[in-house]
């Protein structure tokens, strides 16, 4: 079968692999689309994601597709099933697993980071992650699932309330999906920051958001009770705890590099009583995650800019492809 394996740093090549043999508890599924993020990005330099990816593997963590075999023992799932799949996978047995807090796992494995993934005709999953989806959803906006559902999980880490303000840091597409997320929970005024004026405006005709800064040129005034930092660098991350009043709110999204920091000042930190929080991918957010993809609340594929072929994933990676806000691999379909 087609795939695109990432051979080492930097290097990928389309090789005929043959198709994965599905074992008692898993599911096989015919992939239909492939999302690309950051993370794929970070994976192609040689850096690590939510885990180490060793070359040759398959990467592909945004996925949706088909069931086309099950093993033996699922239940959950039936050959035909339109799927999305949770990449992350716990090992159930560590002290975080079983403090219910899984998203730490010390044995974390990830389809598409340590596994092979959707950047193939096929690949296997357990069953506990393939997750079915309704049939107002399309394939397309399903393989958005996994991104929606960490955004998901950042939002429960913060305790959002209407008359709050908030503000979101980066025109990214996590950003914007964010702009829509703290409208869903019932935010009354979402505010935007970026750095390419088209996308603040559409941002604010589109999903009707209250005041744009480019950050370019613009102050922003600190004036915020929460404060989505969605870019991770140091500079709009000092931003984002410039940006707030008291008894604020920072949730640090953005993935910054392995040995990157950013300075604050500790005295506001103490004398404004901010919370600082980070966000690390996603427990149980999926079933929420596809029903406001269901539901129509957010409309991710709007923020879709490119549909690519896995001939074309390298150029994405690379830079080459330009203006990129979110791509997808259409692999099969």
């Amino acid at each position: 079968m087609k795939a695109l394996v990432l051979t080492g740093t930097k290097k990928m090549e389309i090789q005929d692999l043959p198709e994965p043999e599905v074992k008692p508890d898993e599911v096989l599924v015919n992939t239909a689309y492939a999302g690309i993020c950051g993370t794929d990005r970070a994976l192609y330099a040689g850096l690590p994601g939510s885990a180490n990816a060793v070359p040759p593997i398959v990467l592909g963590h945004e996925n949706s597709g088909i069931v086309a075999a099950i093993g033996k023992n699922v239940t959950n799932v039936k050959v035909g099933d339109r799927v999305t799949v949770d990449p992350n996978i716990y090992c159930g047995q560590c002290d975080y697993c079983r403090t219910d807090r899984p998203e730490l796992c010390d044995n974390l494995s990830a389809v598409g980071v340590t596994r092979d993934g959707g950047l193939e005709k096929s690949f296997t999953a357990p069953s506990s992650v393939v997750y079915p989806i309704p049939d107002s959803l399309s394939l397309k906006a399903a393989a958005t699932t996994e991104p929606v559902s960490c955004a998901v999980h950042g939002m429960s880490l913060l305790d959002v309330k209407p008359y709050q303000k908030a503000l979101v840091i980066g025109d990214g597409f996590m950003g914007q999906l964010f702009v829509q997320l703290l409208q869903a929970y019932g935010v009354h005024q979402v505010d935007f920051a970026g750095i390419i004026d088209e996308k603040l405006a559409f941002n604010k005709e589109k999903f009707g958001v209250t005041n744009t800064y480019n950050t370019t040129r613009d102050s922003i005034p600190a004036d915020y009770d929460v404060v989505i930092e969605a870019v991770g660098l140091p500079q709009t991350q000092e931003q984002a705890v410039e940006a707030t009043k008291k008894g604020a709110q920072v949730l640090m999204f953005g993935v910054g590099k392995p040995d990157q920091t950013f300075s604050m000042n500790t005295y506001e930190v103490y004398q404004k009583q901010l919370k600082i929080q980070g966000a690390f991918i996603n427990p149980y957010a999926f079933k929420d995650a596809i029903a406001l993809l269901a539901s129509g609340e957010l409309d991710v594929e709007s923020l879709i800019s490119h549909e690519v072929k896995l001939e074309q994933v390298e150029d994405v990676l690379n830079g080459k492809v330009k203006g990129v806000s979110k791509a997808v691999v259409k692999v099969s379909d």
